[in-house]
C-alpha cells in the first residue's frame, strides 16, 4: 500500500470534503466520496484513481491554501495515484523504474534503438540499411518479418500480463470482487466515460487549464493522443489480418486502411502530446505532483517520437533513408512497449479499474 502518510492526508481530504459537499458535482470522485462515512486504504485508493485531475474543486474549494486545513484534493490524489501505480508494479524488482522515470526511459529508449540500428548494420550490412527498398516486402528486406514479430510481442505480452497482475491487485486492494471487473454492463459504461473522457470536464466547463480560465483544452488533448494510439493498434492489427490471412506484405498502399488509420493516430500521437506539454508548462503548480512532473513529460516524449518517426517512416519509405527510420522507430515502439508499465501509461489501467467500480456503484 501506499505511504502512511500520503493515505492519511487523502483520508482527512475527504472527511472534510464529505462535511462540505460543496463540488459534488464536479466529477465522479465526489458522487463516489458521498457513499462512504469513514474511508478506509482502498476507499482513497480507489477515489485517488477515479481523480481525472481536472483541478476544479481546488479553485471551488473555500479551505484551499492558504486556509489553515489545507485542502488540496487534486495534488493529494496525484501523490497517492503515483504511489499506487509503484506498488502495484510486477515484477516488484522493478518498482524502482518509477523512481527518476524520465532518466530510465530516456536510457531505455536510447539503448534499444541504438541496439535496433547496430544489430541491422551488422548482420544485413550497410548496402541493406542505406539502400533503396520498393514493393510489397521492401520492410522485410531491412528487418526481416518474423524478428519484427517475436521481438515486439515479447515486450508487448509481457507489459500486458504486468498490467493485469496490478490491476488485480488494485481490485483487491479496493474491496471489489474479482467478477465485477468483467461485469457486461460496468465494462460498456467505463468504457463510454473513458472514450469521451466524461470527468476530465470538471463540473462541465473543462479544466484550469492553461491560465485562470477554464478550458476543454487538456481533454481535447487526452482525447487525441488516446485516439490516436488506439488508431495506430488498430492499423497494426489490420496489417497483421493483412499479412497472415491474405498474404498482403507491408509496406501498404497510401490509401489502404493501415496506412490511413495509422496516419492519423500518428498524428494524433503527435499533436495530443504536444497540446498537453503545453499546458502543462503553462499550468499552476500548486494543485499538481511536482515531484513526478518528469514522468508525465517523458511518457508525452515517447508518444511524441513515436508519432514522428512513423511519420517520416511512411514519407520516406521510398528513399534510402528507410532503413534507418525503419530500425530506430522500431526500437523506439519496443521501448514505448517495455517501459508501458512502469510509467505514466499506468494511470489508464488503473482509472479504468476505478471506472468499472464506480459503474457498479451508480447502478446500486
Amino acid at each position: 500500500m501506499p505511504a502512511t502518510e500520503t493515505l492519511n492526508e487523502a483520508r482527512r481530504v475527504m472527511q472534510i470534503c464529505n462535511a462540505c459537499r460543496y463540488c459534488e458535482g464536479y466529477c465522479a470522485v465526489f458522487p463516489a466520496m458521498n457513499k462512504r462515512l469513514t474511508f478506509s486504504e482502498g476507499d482513497v485508493t480507489y477515489l485517488a484513481n477515479l481523480c481525472h485531475g481536472c483541478q476544479g474543486c481546488y479553485y471551488a474549494c473555500q479551505y484551499a491554501p492558504p486556509h489553515e486545513f489545507a485542502v488540496n484534493v487534486p495534488k493529494t490524489f496525484a501523490e497517492l495515484r503515483a504511489e499506487t501505480y509503484r506498488d502495484y508494479a510486477w515484477p516488484g524488482m522493478f518498482k524502482g523504474l518509477f523512481e527518476g522515470n524520465a532518466k530510465w526511459i530516456g536510457l531505455i529508449t536510447a539503448v534499444l534503438s541504438l541496439a535496433v540500428l547496430i544489430g541491422v548494420f551488422v548482420i544485413q550490412g550497410a548496402d541493406v540499411l542505406g539502400g533503396v527498398h520498393t514493393g510489397p516486402g521492401a520492410f522485410y528486406k531491412v528487418i526481416p518479418h518474423n524478428v519484427i514479430v517475436y521481438l515486439a510481442i515479447i515486450p508487448f505480452a509481457f507489459a500486458g500480463l504486468a498490467f493485469l497482475v496490478g490491476l488485480l491487485k488494485f481490485w483487491r486492494d479496493i474491496g471489489s470482487k474479482a467478477s465485477d471487473l468483467l461485469d457486461p454492463r460496468a465494462l460498456a459504461q467505463a468504457f463510454k466515460d473513458a472514450g469521451q473522457m466524461k470527468y476530465m470536464a470538471g463540473g462541465g466547463h473543462g479544466c484550469n487549464y492553461p491560465d485562470d480560465n477554464f478550458s476543454m483544452a487538456r481533454r481535447h488533448a487526452h482525447q487525441m493522443t488516446m485516439w490516436g494510439f488506439l488508431l495506430c493498434f488498430a492499423a497494426t492489427s489490420v496489417a497483421t489480418l493483412y499479412h497472415y490471412a491474405f498474404g498482403w506484405e507491408a509496406p501498404y498502399d497510401y490509401l489502404s486502411i493501415p496506412v490511413i488509420l495509422g496516419t492519423v493516430g500518428g498524428i494524433g500521437i503527435v499533436i495530443g502530446p504536444i497540446g498537453l506539454l503545453m499546458i502543462k508548462k503553462k499550468a499552476d503548480p500548486a494543485p499538481q505532483d511536482t515531484k513526478r512532473k518528469g514522468m508525465d513529460i517523458a511518457f508525452l516524449w515517447m508518444l511524441i517520437l513515436t508519432g514522428v518517426t512513423g511519420l517520416a517512416l511512411l514519407a520516406l519509405r521510398e528513399t534510402a533513408a528507410m532503413g534507418t527510420l525503419l530500425a530506430v522507430h522500431f526500437g523506439i515502439v519496443l521501448a514505448l512497449f517495455a517501459t508501458f508499465p512502469y510509467g505514466k501509461m499506468s494511470h489508464a489501467v488503473y482509472r479504468l479499474g476505478a471506472l468499472i467500480k464506480f459503474a457498479h456503484e451508480r447502478r446500486s
